[in-house]
């Protein structure tokens, strides 16, 4: 059975208010249009409902659906890490597992048996840092 480590709520807070800011410059723009056409108010108000509509399936996404890490008897995979060297590999390839601290960021490092590096920032993660350094060094035990 995988275990799925979600994005942190920090995270999720800041993708809803980034397309919450895509909505509200798309409402901008959809009333700098009608104002120059003579459209009526129409358009802006359907703009604005999409709009808000995508911010609630951002953010629900991002709740609910989004993860970080996904760790299985097999392997790892990491997603919406930017620069985390390695997305996806088996525990047979991993080498070791270690933590770091990375620009100010604790971070675990799983280094590979080829010299390749996935860097993980636990502050990515709706997990406490500590429960997942264990849940990855004991995946780490039995997929060898």
């Amino acid at each position: 059975m995988p275990t799925v480590y979600r994005l942190a709520p920090s995270l999720v807070v800041r993708l809803t208010c980034a397309a919450l800011l895509v909505a509200a410059l798309a409402v901008l723009a959809a009333t700098l249009v009608t104002a120059t056409t003579g459209g009526g108010p129409g358009a802006i108000l359907v703009v604005a409902v999409l709009g808000l509509a995508a911010v609630a399936g951002v953010a629900w996404w991002a709740g609910r659906r989004a993860y970080v890490v996904r760790l299985d008897p097999l392997g790892y995979q990491v997603r919406l890490v930017r620069g985390a060297g390695v997305t996806r590999a088996r525990w047979v390839d991993v080498a070791e597992a270690s933590t770091a601290e990375l620009r100010g960021t604790p971070c675990v490092v799983l280094a590979l048996r080829d010299g390749r590096t996935t860097t993980i920032p636990t502050a990515a993660l709706a997990a406490d840092r500590d429960e997942f350094v264990a849940e990855v060094r004991k995946m780490l035990r039995h997929g060898r």
